[in-house]
């Protein structure tokens, strides 16, 4: 998924709280040219928007910054929200381009019904929710489906059995369980299937 945002350069002395006040958040981008860093302003109901529909580290994001003739590919990398308020007080996007790979989470989904839960009496338990992969910025998946309905009592699915999109490549132990079928709990070691 791409979202297209558009922001301003942020005026030389503006005082943070003035511009929330204003109805704008400010934000950064890193990584555009170098070491170098564009302080912005992204006005508020964008922001609630763009939040909505990205999760850090995971959505390609288009930003567009006008004033300055700025535009380019960018992945939000941090929100500092408000301690008790919880409204977003300052973002942080980073700048990549397309030929290079970027690091991500990506949520894992379970799809189907284990044959040891179903069958055999046993309890699923996920181990992982989402994998840090390795991909292009165009190849981001949105999610990453996981088939359990082979999985027995006491069987587990690592890391290395997953099926993963062209392109992409996980980034931990290939060893690591991802889901296993587990005895519900009094029944340990009465037999269960290997």
């Amino acid at each position: 998924m791409e979202l297209t945002v558009e922001g301003q350069k942020r005026p030389e002395g503006s005082k943070p709280n003035a511009l929330r006040q204003q109805g704008q958040i400010p934000a950064v981008v890193y990584g555009h040219s170098g070491a170098e860093s564009i302080n912005l302003t992204i006005a508020a109901k964008t922001v609630e928007r763009l939040l909505k529909a990205a999760s850090v580290n995971n959505t390609l994001i288009q930003l567009n910054i006008p004033d300055i003739s700025w535009s380019g590919k960018t992945l939000l990398r941090e929100v500092q929200t408000h301690p008790w308020k919880g409204n977003p007080y300052h973002l942080s996007f980073f700048a990549i381009s397309a030929q290079e790979s970027v690091e991500v989470q990506v949520a894992l989904n379970f799809v189907g019904e284990a044959v040891g839960v179903k069958l055999e009496g046993g309890i699923l338990d996920p181990v992982m929710t989402e994998l840090t992969v390795r991909c292009k910025p165009d190849s981001i998946p949105e999610k990453i489906d996981v088939n359990i309905s082979e999985l027995h009592r006491g069987g587990a699915l690592h890391i290395s059995e997953l099926v993963l999109p062209e392109g992409v490549a996980a980034l931990a132990d290939p060893g690591q369980v991802v889901v296993s079928v587990v005895l519900p709990s009094g029944e340990a070691g009465e037999g269960a299937p290997a």
